[in-house]
């Protein structure tokens, strides 16, 4: 079952850059910064509420955050919701005919796991599932 929005991805080129319009005009402080390799991403958090903003910046030409950059460009790249069944939240969608880009949980950063369903099954929405503290 889904509990909360965990967080909201933001795709940005620079979250050095980034970091400063957080920091400076919303007055907010980046707790943590990590690199994920398995998701070619460095990652920046800031929480607002039980909600935290995820700043994902690409460390490869060819990661999907870089390709969705070079299309889109900066902006909202995924919601993420906390779910306390990860797996069950995965068969549920699968049995609903969603498209899954993960079959099965990986690790992502705050070593939550996590999985994506497809957007075109999401109206658009890149959708994150996530369980685990980060």
């Amino acid at each position: 079952m889904l509990q909360k929005i965990d967080h909201l991805g933001i795709a940005v080129h620079s979250i050095a850059t980034a970091r400063l319009f957080y920091e400076q005009v919303l007055g907010l402080t980046c707790e943590h910064e990590e690199e994920v390799a398995s998701q070619q991403v460095k990652t920046a958090f800031f929480t607002v509420g039980e909600t935290h903003i995820e700043l994902l910046e690409p460390t490869s030409p060819e990661s999907p955050v870089a390709k969705f950059l070079a299309s889109r460009g900066e902006g909202i790249h995924h919601v993420a919701y906390a779910c306390d069944d990860l797996a069950g939240q995965l068969v549920q969608a699968r049995e609903a005919g969603c498209r899954l880009i993960h079959e099965t949980p990986i690790v992502g950063a705050g070593n939550k796991q996590i999985a994506f369903l497809h957007p075109k099954s999401s109206h658009g929405v890149l959708t994150e599932l996530c369980s685990g503290e980060a």
